[in-house]
């Protein structure tokens, strides 16, 4: 198999689709181990478990305390606050992607944990970070599992909803022998996250050091919540995916990073992004729609970053792995990039993202997304 960069180098198809996520297969390998200076499954304030409260509410979050109040109701400080995704992840591997109309036999089959909000936050929670999720859930064994899951990763769940409106999210994920792969999600849960539920965490999330928000929950409460951030002076950082060609021109002016790939932005801007040329014209676009700072993550060409205060682009190459399945590999760089933002803001940006690219190679080369996120205690300590 050649050499792959940290996100792979497949299809257009494939890069649409790569950084959804899987997750722990029955929360063996190295899912089942622990990140050096988080709380074991059970144990202090980033285990808690999901308070009791009324699971029909559309608006509740376990654990919540009314709107907009400043008690937390036992939630602690969190540095970095995810409002975003959860998804069970059907996944199946094969030697190839199927062609339309075509039935193939696939090797292997698991369950797993994904949704980009969940993932991002994992991998910070893995390299050490104190992490809040903001997401629902549904009133399911998938629901139930996933909360477990958080907790074992040290993540606080003290704003996770559970309804009984609707299932908990899932995707269906096929990945190829190449690591390449297609996904098709159903939000269920996710579209129920609403700004009642924003309103409940409103002090965890403006005493945060960075919240990170996506698109697969409802846009107009990812929006909310990074101005809800932004009024509180917490760093902003945004990832467009799945990405809309009609976003909301807001999302551009409160996002502090605006970080896609190259699929996301061409969907944005219109551009085909095949080199580095092209990716410094569609940075230089989203500057001008607002953005201060833009990365576009380019696969096995690493990143490239433009700002507001340094117009010249500057590319971050990525260093060369074989991939093993490429699942979730955007996720983990944000997830690692969010890390960085809030316990190391004295590196400069093109550091952060040299440390995000490794982080997230790492990922590639375990099959998976969640399941091959690697802890802090596994990485070069370099990285810290």
């Amino acid at each position: 198999m050649p050499p792959r960069g940290p996100w792979g180098g497949g299809s257009a198809a494939a890069g649409a689709a790569r950084d959804r996520g899987e997750g722990e297969g029955g929360g063996g390998g190295r899912g089942s181990r622990r990140s050096a200076g988080t709380a074991p499954p059970g144990e202090g304030p980033r285990g808690q478990p999901v308070a009791h409260g009324n699971p029909k509410s559309r608006g509740g979050a376990r654990g919540g305390s009314g709107s907009g109040s400043k008690g937390c109701s036992g939630a602690m400080a969190a540095e970095i606050v995810v409002v975003g995704s959860c998804m069970t992840d059907l996944v199946s591997l094969t030697t190839r992607l199927p062609k339309a109309g075509e039935t193939i036999i696939g090797h292997k089959f698991f369950v797993g944990f994904g949704g980009k909000g969940a993932n991002q936050c994992v991998q910070s929670a893995r390299l050490g970070a104190k992490t809040s999720l903001i997401c629902k859930v549904g009133s399911d064994s998938f629901g139930n599992d996933y909360v477990d899951n958080l907790k074992k990763n040290g993540i606080s769940t003290a704003f996770i909803g559970q309804t009984t409106d609707a299932a908990t999210g899932t995707a269906s994920i096929i990945v190829n022998s190449e690591g390449q792969n297609v996904i098709v999600i159903v939000p269920g849960a996710n579209l129920l996250l609403n700004f009642e539920d924003l309103k409940r965490a409103s002090d965890v999330i403006c005493k945060a050091k960075v919240v990170v928000c996506q698109l697969e929950i409802t846009p107009a409460v990812s929006l909310e919540a990074l101005k809800m951030a932004r009024a509180s002076g917490v760093k902003t950082l945004f990832n467009p995916a799945p990405a809309l060609a009609d976003l909301d021109p807001q999302f551009y002016t409160y996002s502090d990073i605006f970080c896609c790939n190259e699929t996301e932005a061409e969907i944005l801007t219109g551009i085909p992004v095949g080199n580095l040329e092209d990716a410094e014209k569609v940075g230089r676009m989203l500057l001008e729609r607002g953005c201060k700072l833009v990365i576009v993550t380019l696969g096995a060409e690493g990143c490239m970053m433009i700002s507001g205060d340094e117009p010249i682009p500057k590319h971050v190459p990525a260093g060369k792995v074989r991939a093993v399945d490429t699942t979730g590999a955007g996720d983990s760089f944000v997830g690692a990039l969010a890390f960085y933002l809030a316990y190391y803001p004295k590196l400069s940006m093109e550091e952060m993202i040299r440390k995000s690219n490794c982080v997230a190679s790492v990922s590639v080369q375990a099959p998976g997304t969640q399941s091959s996120y690697p802890y802090r205690k596994d990485l070069p300590q370099d990285l810290f």
